[in-house]
């Protein structure tokens, strides 16, 4: 999403985009650089010798439990900083891991490693030594390492399902980003592939067959075959493309629905594509919140999950939210206190977990935890601008 005040509600328009671009411009950020591995204390999260969590900007920090995270612990990407923050739903911050300059998407595979894209590289962690293994540098050349909403470098990130590849979305600032695949045995970059512009998300099919980037500031998702690596462009734009990288219209997240493999991705708190990555046609359905929406999520049972970052116009949108829609189209809006930016559920699909961190100005440093039978919010501090959360 672009920094800019916006026009009125029937343009939906930040700004003209010759500005967009300035702006873009002015914010270029990227990676690479060598690999380095757990060893440098500099940029691991943990002594290598020892095994102790460096204190980042959490605070106090416990060493780490044997035997690993306890189940339902949090890891959350810190943004505003250099760390990946572990989080206790009950007490708050319990330990902390340097990765790399401003943590963005994050993804835990079964053997426990964490998946981290930053803006130098692709962070591998040990959630049950909370130690870094390895920073995976990037192909792509994505300019000097910066921070904040335009940086370069890694954005979206998933693992396939059977655990040998990562996809990162990596955003060019003033271009078009890459999918980069990861060997996750070798730890290196083995291909890149084109997508477009700004890349928030990246997801895989429930069979590993594709993988979806989900490119923010050219109104599209680029559909990447596993196999072949071959990409092709599906244009999402419900409300159309007009006012180009000023638009606030444009899509942010995806949720792949398990039932049939469709991709989920909510608009405004108003509209919801459902777009068949088969045949590359969307079908609008209605949503209810009527707010600025970015992440999203889907359970199991097909539960979309959707955050409501705030309102465009104050005059005509609604505040803050996490909608809650059923596979049948009923939703309950859960109204929440302050922007947010993605969300997890936690393994019985009773809690959600919604971070504070936020892509644009007016994150705060903490979650905000809503029990899903009740309604009942509760906002706990943790994290640096936490935007990424999994549930471990």
């Amino acid at each position: 999403m672009t920094k800019c005040r916006r026009a009125s509600r029937a343009a939906r328009v930040l700004l003209p985009g010759a500005v967009a671009v300035a702006l873009l411009a002015g914010c270029a950020q990227g990676s690479g650089g060598a690999a380095s591995a757990a060893g440098s204390t500099s940029s691991a999260g943990a002594s290598p010798t020892t095994g102790a969590p460096s204190a980042g900007s959490s605070g106090t920090v416990t060493p780490a439990p044997a035997g690993g995270p306890a189940p339902g612990t949090l890891l959350v990407g810190d943004f505003g900083s250099d760390t990946v923050t572990f989080v206790d739903p009950a007490r708050g911050a319990i330990g902390s891991v340097k990765v790399g300059t401003a943590p963005y998407g994050l993804v835990v595979g079964t053997d426990g490693r964490a998946w981290v894209a930053t803006a130098e590289g692709v962070a591998v962690v040990d959630t049950t030594t909370r130690q870094r293994l390895a920073l995976i540098p990037y192909e792509t050349d994505a300019g000097p390492v910066t921070t904040g909403e335009y940086r370069g470098g890694g954005m979206g990130i998933a693992l396939a399902p059977d655990g040998r590849r990562v996809y990162v979305g990596v955003n060019v600032p003033g271009g078009n980003g890459t999918l980069e695949v990861i060997d996750t045995a070798s730890l290196r970059v083995t291909d890149t592939v084109p997508v477009g512009r700004r890349p928030f998300d990246v997801d895989v099919s429930g069979d590993g067959s594709e993988v979806y980037a989900t490119n923010h500031d050219s109104f599209d998702v680029t559909i990447v075959t596993a196999g072949t690596l071959e990409p092709r462009r599906v244009e999402v734009a419900p409300y159309g493309t007009e006012g180009g990288l000023g638009s606030w219209l444009k899509p942010h997240y995806t949720a792949v629905r398990p039932s049939d493999g469709k991709l989920l991705l909510p608009f405004e708190g108003e509209r919801l594509a459902v777009v068949d990555p088969r045949t590359g046609r969307a079908t609008i359905e209605p949503m209810t919140a009527n707010t600025h929406q970015h992440g999203a999520t889907v359970t199991a049972d097909g539960t979309l999950l959707a955050v409501g970052t705030g309102p465009i116009d104050p005059s005509e949108d609604r505040g803050p939210s996490l909608t809650v829609r059923t596979p049948g189209g009923a939703e309950r809006v859960y109204p929440l206190e302050g922007p947010h930016e993605t969300v997890a559920v936690s393994k019985d699909g009773r809690t959600a977990y919604v971070t504070g961190g936020f892509t644009r100005d007016g994150y705060w440093d903490g979650l905000s935890i809503v029990d899903l039978d009740t309604g009942d919010t509760r906002r706990l501090e943790a994290g640096s601008r936490p935007l990424g959360v999994v549930v471990l």
